[in-house]
């Protein structure tokens, strides 16, 4: 007797694949993170100061501010992070969720660092900043 495909149940199976596969992408990325935090920092703060979207007196104390930032990524609330980037999770169909938090903490938190000058730029621009540097740490 032939089998019955329930196409439901196929298209659930599919849904659940990519969700486990953004799951294990996102972990990999938050460990990453951490493990090269200072060396991202250094490499992000650099990427926002050539594409002139952060004005500072202090390049060090904001790659600081960075590394922190990177290495407490897997320590948060998974409410907490994605409380963070809603205002900004659907800049681009596929998004670096690491690039999405970063984009919001410039935007919202790092623009009142004392040794922050100005921040320039759209969310959109910061985000393909930050991405540009941070999609090496994302898996192919």
């Amino acid at each position: 007797m032939a089998r019955h495909i329930n196409p439901s149940n196929s298209t659930n199976k599919t849904i659940d694949a990519i969700d486990r596969k953004r799951e294990r992408e996102r972990h990999f990325m938050l460990k990453k993170s951490r493990e090269m935090a200072a060396e991202l920092a250094v490499s992000l703060v650099q990427r926002l100061l050539d594409l002139h979207i952060i004005e500072t007196n202090s390049v060090h104390a904001i790659q600081e501010v960075f590394a922190r930032q990177l290495q407490q990524l897997g320590d948060l609330e998974e409410f907490d992070m994605q409380f963070k980037i809603a205002p900004v999770r659907n800049l681009t169909p596929d998004p670096n969720v690491i690039s999405l938090y970063l984009t919001q903490y410039v935007v919202e938190d790092l623009i009142d660092h004392p040794n922050i000058q100005d921040v320039f730029g759209d969310d959109l621009e910061i985000y393909r900043a930050l991405d540009s540097v941070l999609s090496r740490i994302r898996p192919q």
